[in-house]
């Protein structure tokens, strides 16, 4: 793994990736503290590729930023990896104040458009009773309740009325650049990596970070869902990339290593499976699976992506016959019924490259 760009810009700083890209960051106010987005010169103006939190200070430093980092130049186009509030949250306001065309996949933009529109005080019965199936024990469903259940809203500005729709495959012409689509799924339902082949640089958004990894989860939404299948035949078609290819990811920084790097993610999850797999002789609950997948104490919204993560992983293994589902007392639990197999998963070669 190389860092060929040292230290990061500050938030509103510019750091110069290539010709006609240039990357800088806004802050979060969660562990990771901040996201990178990276700014595509195009023609006469500049294309954003994600835009940050909704919030008085991000809205600050974009003024600012959009006045000295670019220039005074206008904004183009919004691009947007997918829905989640960090790169989606100030798409509206940009396209709102500069009349720049919003470039989503269909997935992404219908996700956030749905949770934008569908804010409410309380929480749904269906989503408490998806918790309580988990595991979830009654202090943390009142905490829930307490919460409520309109925070997606509170960080994401109004969603544009229409978008242009990102493909797989699709040539996206930026500039004197033309990006390919690359459509990853897992994290979100359908993930827009942009790749051009020709300079051999990814922008890889949530899809493939260099030192944390996504969380993968199971939502309300979709309870039967299995996307750890979905995030590893993801990897695997990044890993069909140059290993070359300088890779531009939302968080951390910019770096060479994406065969490397998505070899250790799928390598990361199938030791999760195994300790899971060998954990759940007698049934196990998805919180009652942390210990196993998880080595730091889990609180608050963390707990709450924690138990779609163990959903994940134990969706994973009733897909591939390794485990079954039964449920008691409203309690979904998971029991080992076959031996799991990591080399019928991802099955690498000596030097760490997908077959």
């Amino acid at each position: 793994m190389d860092y060929p760009f040292g230290e990061p810009p500050e938030s509103g700083g510019v750091v110069e990736i290539a010709p006609d890209i240039i990357w800088t960051r806004m802050p979060l106010p969660f562990s990771l503290k901040h996201i990178n987005l990276y700014m595509l010169r195009d023609g006469e103006g500049w294309a954003v590729l994600d835009t940050g939190l909704s919030t008085s200070m991000v809205r600050d430093i974009w003024t600012e930023f959009r006045a000295n980092g670019l220039s005074g130049l206008p904004i183009t186009k919004i691009i947007v990896t997918h829905y989640h509030p960090d790169h989606f949250g100030l798409a509206g306001w940009l396209h709102q104040d500069t009349g720049a065309p919003l470039y989503m996949s269909h997935g992404e933009y219908f996700a956030g458009r749905m949770l934008s529109l569908g804010a409410q005080k309380d929480v749904p019965e269906t989503v408490l009773s998806f918790y309580r199936a988990a595991g979830f024990p009654d202090i943390a469903i009142e905490a829930m309740k307490e919460h409520g259940y309109a925070n997606f809203s509170k960080v994401v500005s109004p969603v544009p009325e229409s978008f242009h729709r990102l493909r797989e495959g699709d040539s996206l012409a930026v500039g004197a650049r033309h990006w390919q689509i690359v459509m990853g799924n897992g994290h979100s339902p359908e993930h827009a990596c942009l790749y051009d082949a020709e300079a051999k640089i990814l922008i890889s958004g949530d899809q493939l970070l260099p030192r944390i990894t996504s969380n993968i989860s199971v939502y309300p939404t979709e309870p039967e869902a299995n996307p750890l299948q979905d995030w590893l035949d993801s990897l695997a078609k990044l890993m069909t990339l140059p290993e070359d290819c300088l890779v531009l990811p939302a968080h951390n920084e910019p770096f060479y290593g994406l065969r490397q790097r998505a070899d250790q993610i799928a390598r990361g999850h199938l030791r999760s499976l195994q300790r899971l797999s060998s954990s759940c002789e007698e049934p196990k609950s998805a919180v009652e699976s942390f210990p196993f997948l998880f080595k730091r104490k889990l609180e608050g919204f963390d707990f709450i992506l924690a138990a779609g993560e163990a959903l994940a992983h134990h969706h994973f293994l009733v897909n591939v016959g390794v485990a079954e589902r039964t449920t008691s007392g409203g309690v979904n639990r998971f029991r080992t019924i076959a031996p799991f197999d990591p080399a019928t998963v991802w099955p690498t070669s000596d030097d760490g490259n997908k077959r």
